[in-house]
């Protein structure tokens, strides 16, 4: 009376430790995906924070064509430190290609002084076992700001002291008052690139 009973219950145990197994198997394979998931979402949202800066940054660093620091007045000088003379149309192709080099393609909205990218991942999850999850592209989306941070301060001397050979006054060096960086000085005489002084005057960052 004893084998057959153990090999009864023996026989009906086999059925359920199959399906437990089944279950912890499909369990398993379900967080790995999501954590894929994840994976392809924290990539995309990396590439979209490095294309918006990339774009904003990009638009720091131009000038409006034709605009030449060296024969700027102090009323210009306001504008520049404003932002209204900087140039975002290179941008989006900056952002462009800094997604690329993230395996994402971005879309670009400048509205200078604000960049916003949204950005698709070139990877996918990959197949899965959760029903909508295969093949699906990571998204994502970031704006990066472009913040003044200086203003003008006075003009060093007169703008028009004595006539040039040419018969024109030698423009005035600018004293310019920077957040954390205390008084900078602009002297026509010796101009820095705008690209350099552009990282002084502007900060970006990436915004909500």
């Amino acid at each position: 009376m004893i084998g057959p009973s153990w090999r009864d219950d023996h026989g009906q145990a086999f059925p359920i430790y199959v399906v437990v197994v089944a279950g912890l198997l499909f369990a398993a394979l379900a967080f790995f995906v999501v954590g894929q998931a994840s994976v392809v979402r924290s990539d995309a949202q990396g590439a979209a924070d490095a294309a918006a800066l990339a774009a904003a940054r990009d638009a720091r660093d131009h000038l409006v064509p034709g605009v030449d620091l060296v024969t700027l007045q102090p009323e210009d000088w306001k504008k520049v430190l404003e932002g209204d003379l900087l140039y975002a149309g290179g941008a989006c192709g900056a952002a462009r290609d800094f997604a690329a080099k993230n395996d994402a393609t971005a879309y670009c909205d400048p509205d200078s002084p604000r960049f916003r990218v949204e950005v698709e991942t070139t990877g996918t999850v990959g197949d899965s076992v959760v029903p909508g999850v295969s093949g699906r592209h990571g998204t994502a989306d970031a704006t990066a700001v472009i913040e003044p941070r200086c203003q003008l301060n006075a003009p060093v001397a007169d703008s028009s002291p004595s006539p040039s050979p040419g018969g024109q006054g030698k423009p005035a060096s600018v004293e310019i008052k920077c957040k954390g960086r205390g008084v900078i000085k602009f002297d026509p005489a010796r101009p820095e690139p705008w690209s350099t002084l552009a990282r002084t005057l502007f900060a970006v960052r990436l915004v909500d």
